[in-house]
């Protein structure tokens, strides 16, 4: 039987303000939700890929965080939040003024999972569904929290990243200190100490820094 997302979500999740964007609530798992206990293989038997969009992950939280203190950056300007999964940054960004946001992520699961979390702060966030990696985009700011935890994700971002500011796009992006981070190719913004969960982390707290990329 197909898991209807709404339900699914709101069974697993609680509403919860992520502890450094306590402006903003989500719909995210704790420990004290079997979301947080299912193995990939009870993921995968009801259709549900790995479920970043329950966490607030420390990369967006820094990200959020900056935009929600420095609005200029996105006031007035078309947004596209990269790999939002829950779409706390999106959020924040339509917060902070923005005048829209499009909220990138190739999980199907997300479209409803950032559409409760858009209702639940009153704003509108408008979801795609599909790989843009070395598409242009048509925006005026583009974010992307905590997406260099990967090497062979970081080598397809890089030269599009690059591409995108060479198009007059200011490209921003949260990162907790992942390996494949390139940060000789950027310049820091903001550092910050952003809570996270043990289980989810290397540490409960973890040192978080907004880059812009040059």
């Amino acid at each position: 039987m197909k898991t209807d997302p709404e339900r699914f979500i709101r069974e697993n999740t609680s509403v919860l303000a992520p502890p450094h964007v306590p402006e903003i609530r989500l719909h995210l798992a704790s420990e004290a939700h079997d979301l947080w206990l299912k193995t990939e293989e009870e993921l995968d038997a009801i259709g549900l890929p790995p479920p970043f969009w329950a966490f607030a992950w420390a990369g967006g939280q820094g990200l959020a965080r900056y935009v929600l203190d420095h609005p200029g950056i996105v006031a007035g300007r078309s947004v596209a939040d990269f790999a939002s999964g829950s779409g706390l940054v999106a959020i924040a960004a339509m917060k902070a003024g923005a005048a829209s946001v499009l909220a990138l992520d190739t999980d199907p699961w997300t479209r409803c999972a950032i559409g409760l979390n858009a209702r639940l702060n009153d704003v509108a966030v408008t979801h795609e569904n599909a790989d843009r990696i070395g598409e242009p985009l048509a925006c005026d700011v583009f974010l992307a929290g905590d997406v260099f935890y990967d090497k062979a994700f970081a080598d397809r971002l890089v030269p599009w990243f690059e591409d995108l500011v060479g198009t007059g796009i200011d490209v921003i992006v949260g990162d907790p200190g992942r390996a494949y981070c390139p940060r000789d190719r950027m310049e820091p913004l903001a550092t910050y100490a952003v809570p996270v969960t043990r289980a989810l982390e290397d540490s409960e707290v973890k040192k978080t820094t907004v880059w812009r990329f040059r």
